[in-house]
């Protein structure tokens, strides 16, 4: 764990801090359409003439089952378009390379998967994806879906914060000024700046070039860094080359790997912010940013220490004294490879710049274990806010339920239907990893597609349906899953990791908007301070280790005892 890492997290961490209320405040003006803006000359008239295109009725407000059916007839719009797109690519335009259309079980599975934010991939991006697809189906996926994560957090947040109104917003609205005022124009810079230190945008067909040693390599080309902006802002993480984050058109340099990683924290980190901003107590907004960024760290300088220790039987046998440098990018080195790997896995974002598949078993279990937190810490754009959300819910109810006081936040009673609906948020999330691992395990299918046998190969298949369920999109690697099983399979556990979340926590919205707040009282638990802090940081780790603990000791837990132990053959 040298001293340059040290450095990197230090300004990491500081750059995240400092950027948090910048993005919050500009959150702020997009998200409230009733506010003034200076961008309104540009954006209003666009705006306006797309809500008349589309018949929309910008003053009026939708309950959380009005915001439930936009969201489902959005999304599934969006991938009836894209599943057609890639079944019939060889037929569409700008596809030089001559990509035939998918079949229909790899169709499904990457329409779904860019549809729910996850950016699942079972295909190599430039063996497969012409450049239409990558275009109007993948990166138009990549805007939508984010721009839903992050309408949606804002819906839950204007119900926890309302007076006893039934209007949580209007999707439409919301959806129509993030691409606008937010997502679009950042993207547009953020890709200037890529281009700058070297990712590529073109049209051209792969060059084919000699090698020194005489034989021919094909280059891949496209229109990659348009995609790549958007895939890290909008914590997307499908990655327009097979290599992802790894490979040097999508990560060029040193700046580029930084400034992608903070990239992918920065909008969920404002949203915090505005959501403390937006309940009126800003000190319970900070009190959730620090519990996040307390598990980030801690999860990064566990992932680092392991990575950093490397194999003892490698290192007692004179190979390798400088940690465990497999599956990682030289030009990146230990510690980006770790901090990339646990800032893609607290957020649903999936981009890696290295193969989690070579981590040590420890290091590997640092990105599991967070996909099993359900990715609350910063998290998706909107989902983590959603997400944490529920995990703060909970807490008040269980810590009421321990001091005998009636639960309430923010001045409403947290009631029975909350606590429903909280708890199937969190059961479906653990059904769809637990029951689908278990199915793939089990089946002679699902073993065929697994690389390594023992507590590894189950690691790679556990992995798979956590990153699923959790709308990561990363991958162990490793594991064979373009096959019309896994994709079907995986596909559901998306879906389901997507909407069993986002309907719960939109009907726990509906709940505390129709509530009347009553002034804070003796038995008010504070939502804000060390106390509030350590509750609910204890209840999301204490959730994820009670319901994932028996998966993960049968995979990286008990490889990390034989790894160490004395009787592994070198």
């Amino acid at each position: 764990m040298e001293y340059h890492g040290w450095v990197q997290l230090f300004f990491f961490s500081a750059l995240l801090l400092a950027l948090t209320k910048p993005f919050g405040l500009w959150l702020k003006s997009v998200l409230d359409s009733s506010r003034r803006s200076k961008f309104d000359k540009i954006c209003l008239p666009l705006e306006n003439g797309v809500y008349r295109l589309l018949g929309i009725d910008a003053s009026k407000g939708q309950d959380w089952k009005g915001w439930v059916a936009s969201v489902v007839l959005f999304n599934l719009a969006g991938f009836v378009l894209t599943f057609l797109i890639l079944m019939f690519q060889g037929s569409l335009p700008l596809n030089p390379q001559g990509f035939g259309g998918m079949p229909w079980h790899l169709a499904f599975n990457t329409a779904v998967s860019f549809m729910t934010n996850t950016n699942w991939q079972s295909y190599a991006g430039e063996n497969t994806v012409s450049y239409f697809s990558q275009m109007v189906g993948l990166a138009t996926h990549n805007f939508t879906s984010a721009a839903t994560g992050i309408a949606v957090a804002a819906a839950v947040v204007r119900g926890l914060s309302g007076k006893g109104e039934t209007a949580l917003g209007n999707f439409w609205v919301d959806i129509v000024r993030l691409h606008t005022r937010l997502l679009v124009p950042v993207s547009f810079v953020y890709a200037l700046f890529l281009v700058s230190q070297g990712s590529i945008m073109n049209f051209l067909p792969y060059q084919e070039v000699k090698t020194l040693a005489g034989t021919v390599q094909h280059i891949p080309m496209g229109p990659a860094a348009s995609q790549l902006s958007i895939k890290m802002l909008g914590t997307n993480g499908g990655g327009f080359f097979n290599a992802n984050a790894a490979h040097p058109f999508e990560n060029p340099t040193a700046l580029s790997n930084f400034l992608q990683i903070l990239s992918i924290f920065v909008i969920s980190a404002g949203l915090v912010w505005w959501m403390g901003d937006k309940v009126g107590n800003r000190r319970h907004g900070w009190t959730v940013w620090t519990v996040m960024y307390a598990l980030f760290l801690a999860g990064t300088l566990a992932c680092w220490h392991f990575e950093a220790a490397g194999n003892p039987h490698v290192i007692a046998h004179g190979v390798a004294a400088q940690g465990n440098w497999e599956g990682k990018e030289t030009r990146f080195g230990i510690f980006e490879s770790s901090l990339f790997a646990t800032v893609t896995t607290d957020a649903s974002c999936g981009a890696v710049n290295s193969m989690h598949d070579s981590f040590t078993p420890m290091g590997g279990f640092v990105p599991l274990f967070n996909l099993h937190l359900g990715e609350v810490v910063f998290g998706g754009v909107g989902a983590g806010l959603y997400g944490m959300t529920v995990f703060v819910l909970l807490g008040i109810f269980l810590a009421g339920l321990m001091v005998g006081r009636t639960p309430e936040f923010l001045g409403r009673k947290i009631q029975a239907f909350d606590i429903k609906m909280a708890s199937i948020a969190i059961l479906f999330q653990a059904f769809g990893t637990l029951v689908f691992t278990a199915i793939a395990t089990a089946t002679a299918w699902g073993a065929a597609g697994v690389a390594n046998q023992g507590p590894h190969g189950f690691s790679e298949i556990l992995y798979a349906f956590s990153s699923a369920v959790a709308n990561n999109g990363s991958a162990f690697a490793g594991l064979t899953a373009s096959t019309p099983w896994y994709d079907t399979l995986l596909g559901i556990a998306m879906l389901i990791g997507r909407y069993a979340v986002i309907v719960p926590v939109l009907a726990i919205a509906g709940s505390f908007c129709r509530k009347i707040p009553a002034p804070p009282g003796p038995g008010t638990f504070p939502i804000h301070g060390p106390t509030f802090a350590a509750l609910l940081a204890g209840t999301v780790v204490v959730v994820g280790a009670l319901t994932f603990f028996p998966a993960l000791a049968l995979g990286p837990i008990v490889e990390h005892f034989l790894m160490t132990g004395s009787n592994l053959l070198f």
